[in-house]
């Protein structure tokens, strides 16, 4: 079915399907889930796409952002919108 998903969102948004890395973005939004923070999943891939639009290689902000956030920290408060 994700397949199937994937194939009509990129039809209908003009991408061509090779563009995507599912397993990049999957994992990225994973490690963002578990260290972060559950909705910052699919803001940071989003964010991602952002930077890929603007040239930054996506195998290479992918790295970044997991860096970053297997070695975050945060704020010492958590945010009621975290617990989404």
């Amino acid at each position: 079915m994700l397949e199937e998903w994937l194939e009509a969102a990129c039809l209908e948004l003009g991408v061509e399907r090779a563009e995507l890395d599912r397993d990049l973005v999957l994992d990225l939004a994973r490690d963002v889930a578990h260290n972060v923070a559950r909705p910052g999943a699919p803001l940071t891939a989003y964010l991602l796409g952002l930077a890929v639009g603007r040239g930054t290689p996506a195998r290479d902000g992918a790295a970044r952002l997991t860096g970053m956030a297997e070695g975050w920290t945060g704020g010492t408060e958590p945010d009621p919108r975290d617990q989404v």
